[in-house]
């Protein structure tokens, strides 16, 4: 793997003042944003990037809301985000879209991928890997309500943080889709 590590530089922000540094894999340009330097163990989330969500405040995901969750437990807390570019669930911004032109057709999240021919998750988690080796990092308070992160580093996990957050109009169908069809801990 062949990865490009940037410089550390201050990153204040209306949830806290935090240090950030990127990682760059091939194309993709990775972040972690983090406050203190874990003593023991590091408070973690990984968040792949959901520009509708985490940019345009979309009501149709709870991604936006987990970040800020995230950045507000991390101020609190110390640790870390890992910020990884793999938007829409590792298929790209231009197919996102696409699938939510056919979720606003009556497909669930999953189908929708089906449909443009990807599996229900596309992404991947070696990056964090590397990160938390490059940080010297062993053992994690992970806050997540993904199953598939938890299997990826359960090695690592002391505990796991659940991620709770309300339900909308817009967004219920795809929180049940995601609980039932894909095992996330809601």
């Amino acid at each position: 793997m062949d990865i490009k590590i940037s410089e550390i530089a201050n990153l204040p922000s209306k949830w806290g003042n935090f240090k950030i540094q990127s990682f760059k894999e091939g194309e993709k340009e990775h972040l972690c944003i983090f406050k203190n330097k874990p003593k023991d163990t590091l408070n973690l989330r990984i968040h792949s990037e959901c520009l509708t969500g985490d940019a345009l405040g979309s009501l149709k995901c709870d991604c936006g809301e987990q970040l800020e969750f995230s950045l507000k437990y991390i101020e609190k807390n110390s640790g870390m985000v890992i910020y990884l570019r793999q938007e829409g669930r590792g298929i790209g911004l231009f197919n996102k879209v696409n699938a939510y032109a056919l979720q606003d057709k009556g497909f669930d999240t999953i189908k929708a991928n089906h449909q443009l021919g990807f599996k229900a998750d596309e992404r991947t988690y070696e990056i964090v890997k590397f990160m938390l080796k490059h940080y010297e990092i062993s053992k994690l308070n992970l806050l997540t309500n993904n199953p598939l992160k938890i299997e990826c580093l359960k090695d690592k996990i002391i505990s796991r943080v659940p991620i709770i957050i309300d339900a909308n109009k817009f967004n219920a169908s795809y929180l049940e889709i995601k609980q039932s069809k894909m095992g996330h801990l809601l």
